[in-house]
């Protein structure tokens, strides 16, 4: 919680949480104002990366230690998750692949893995971090647009990859000039499917990054707070957030779904 007298004032300790832990790669220097293409935002990356690991490591031991008989509660949890991911697919792609299944399921449980983090005290691992020497911490790797971006990126190639391998280089020409409005609208025809196919990267990403970001805020706001009402509004609302780090991830995987079997329809 921000103090009062000497500590930070209300805004310095938002702008402290809301600030990366950032590599200057020109420099190889730590430098919180950093700013540019060369700059990486460590936390970030560490976070992902970690709970990735996670993720694999979770699902791995549960493929090596399930039974056909009665399976323990955890079997029974990785088994729930893997049907739910199951279901979606089959409901929302049309085509055969062994390559989407396996997609939206780690996109799900990694999307949600890194959502959940933002029920961590936001003191918590911050403070932790100091005895370290690292004054700088974001553990929320989904409130930061880089993450997300990066993240809905990998899907965008994807869609290009869905487009070619299922309509041929000379299709998806085609349809770029003549969809949806003939060949004699050609111009009208490629802006369109510009901004359509690059609306779609971008919806992803800022997404996720806006709803989990304003969740973040409201946890650093009410971190100001006294005691007693840090409890009183905190525990409602990371209740309330649970439902919504749930639903981000849910949708990231749907949409995934969606766009990949847009690209493979021919209109």
């Amino acid at each position: 919680m921000a103090s009062s007298g000497t500590g930070p004032t209300p805004s310095e300790y938002v702008v402290h949480h809301l600030t990366n832990l950032k590599l200057d790669l020109s420099t190889m220097t730590l430098d919180p104002n950093a700013s540019g293409f060369w700059v990486l935002h460590v936390d970030s990356m560490f976070f992902s990366v970690l709970l990735g690991l996670i993720f694999i490591v979770a699902f791995r031991m549960a493929a090596r230690k399930a039974v056909s008989g009665v399976p323990g509660g955890f079997q029974n949890f990785i088994e729930t998750v893997l049907e739910f991911a199951d279901n979606q697919v089959k409901e929302t792609y049309s085509h055969k692949t062994r390559m989407i299944g396996p997609l939206a399921l780690t996109i799900f449980c990694w999307v949600f893995l890194m959502n959940l983090m933002d029920l961590v005290p936001v003191d918590l691992l911050p403070h932790g971090a100091t005895f370290l020497g690292i004054h700088y911490l974001k553990v929320v790797p989904s409130t930061d647009v880089n993450i997300t971006f990066g993240m809905s990126l990998g899907v965008f190639i994807l869609i290009l990859i869905y487009n070619v391998r299922y309509k041929g280089a000379a299709g998806v020409l085609k349809e770029t000039l003549t969809h949806p409005f003939g060949i004699w609208f050609a111009p009208v025809n490629v802006v369109l499917r510009l901004v359509e196919e690059l609306a779609k990267p971008v919806s992803l990403s800022l997404r996720l990054f806006g709803n989990l970001f304003a969740g973040e805020l409201i946890f650093i706001l009410i971190a100001m707070l006294p005691f007693y009402l840090q409890w009183t509004l905190g525990v409602p609302w990371a209740i309330f957030h649970i439902l919504v780090i749930t639903l981000q991830a849910y949708i990231f995987m749907v949409l995934t779904i969606v766009y990949l079997n847009l690209a493979a329809e021919h209109h």
